[in-house]
């Protein structure tokens, strides 16, 4: 649009004196222009078919459906649509945090649901925590790049599995290994009789993708499908769910599996600018250890789409459990993983938190930290020998890790 044209558009939207404040900044100072494909979080994967492309977009209109009372919201639920938890495809904000509580001791909860659903429909009193219970406080992760994760060939995530630390370097990742819902066909990765490679949640409690979405269509939301046709029991309700009247399944199979082809279909954005210091940074990082971890690059196996085929996944993690140490620890187990235990956190998309999160950072799975030195410093367990080498670090090389962090 051409100067005049925006003056024209102001004079009519705006007040007089408004106006002369904005035009006086100039058109260039008004005018933003749309980001590059590399800095979005919800684009798809280059040079995708036409078919695909279709794919993507009906994927991306179910992503966003914003569910209300009459669509079967609810009764109880954490947010109204898959974006509201997932702002621009990438992690949520700091005051999105899903509750998942155990009995002390780890038992499981006789009284409601292991995940707290804040929120409820009118006339339905949402949850509140049962007195007493282990509180482990979640922020939703970022969506893009997963369909690359899960065609990762399990055989690639278990030869850096090393539980007893053979090798005595103090890291010993290990899988969360776990049984698919019935529900999830042999045909899916992570499907099928047997335990599969937990690859999805930030304790790599699930192995399967569509089985991550259909719970979050249910936990999060309150949509019932035809995978999973029951709704969440309200504690309240006596063993019936109330408030919400809608014959379930509430959406068909097909609207799941076309959100599972859309975050499927998400590419991870670009790296940002390589400056000499990102180079000195990058060196660092393997240097004090932080790449044993942060696996830099996996490589996927042969796929039937063309761009999860055989390509490199720079995600920096192993997708393996570790013991992150008291600080981090949640205490709550989850199948195999302990209190302590973390799946190492990808680290693709640093250098764009602050854009997605209203200019303002968060890190870590309760998003309690604000910069990333501050990140890196919580590490414990078996992460201690890195972290103190980073806080040992002079200044310019803390500098210089922090630069490349913010380049991925």
């Amino acid at each position: 649009m051409q100067c005049n044209k925006i003056s024209q558009f102001l004079k009519s939207a705006l007040s007089a004196a408004l106006l002369s404040a904005v035009l006086g900044l100039g058109c260039e100072k008004v005018l933003t222009s749309a980001p590059d494909d590399g800095d979005l979080l919800d684009a798809p994967l280059p040079g995708l078919s036409s078919e695909l492309q279709i794919m993507f977009n009906q994927g991306d209109e179910a992503f966003e459906e914003t569910f209300t009372v009459e669509m079967g919201l609810g009764p109880i639920f954490n947010h109204a649509s898959c974006g509201g938890c997932h702002p621009g495809d990438g992690r949520g904000p700091e005051g999105v945090t899903f509750s998942r509580f155990t009995e002390p001791g780890g038992n499981p909860l006789t009284n409601g649901e292991p995940q707290l659903q804040h929120f409820a429909i009118p006339g339905v009193t949402a949850e509140v925590l049962p007195a007493g219970a282990l509180v482990s406080r979640r922020t939703a992760p970022p969506v893009f790049g997963v369909g690359l994760i899960e065609s990762i060939p399990e055989a690639t995530i278990l030869a850096n599995a090393d539980p007893g630390d053979a090798d005595g370097d103090g890291i010993s990742g290990r899988p969360n290994m776990i049984t698919a819902a019935d529900f999830v066909s042999a045909t899916e990765v992570g499907g099928g009789p047997g335990l599969h490679v937990g690859r999805f949640g930030l304790k790599a409690n699930n192995p399967s993708l569509i089985e991550q979405s259909v719970g979050a269509y249910l936990e999060d939301m309150g949509i019932t499908s035809d995978f999973a046709p029951e709704e969440i029991v309200h504690p309240l309700g006596n063993g019936v769910s109330i408030g919400d009247n809608v014959p379930d399944p509430e959406i068909p199979a097909s609207t799941v599996q076309q959100t599972v082809m859309y975050i499927r279909l998400l590419a991870p954005p670009a790296r940002g600018p390589i400056t000499s210091q990102v180079q000195q940074g990058e060196g660092i990082f393997g240097s004090i250890g932080c790449a044993k971890c942060h696996t830099p690059t996996m490589k996927t196996g042969p796929h039937v789409i063309p761009q999860l085929s055989n390509v490199d996944v720079n995600l920096y993690s192993d997708l393996l459990l570790h013991d992150m140490g008291p600080t981090l620890a949640d205490n709550r187990p989850d199948k195999q993983a302990t209190g302590t235990e973390w799946k190492t956190r990808p680290l693709w998309g640093l250098r764009l938190v602050s854009e997605f999160l209203g200019g303002q950072a968060f890190y870590l799975h309760d998003s309690r930290a604000t910069t990333l030195s501050e990140a890196i410093t919580l590490h414990g367990g078996e992460a201690q020998v890195p972290k103190d080498a980073f806080v040992g670090l002079s200044d310019s090389d803390k500098q210089a890790l922090i630069a490349f962090l913010n380049s991925l």
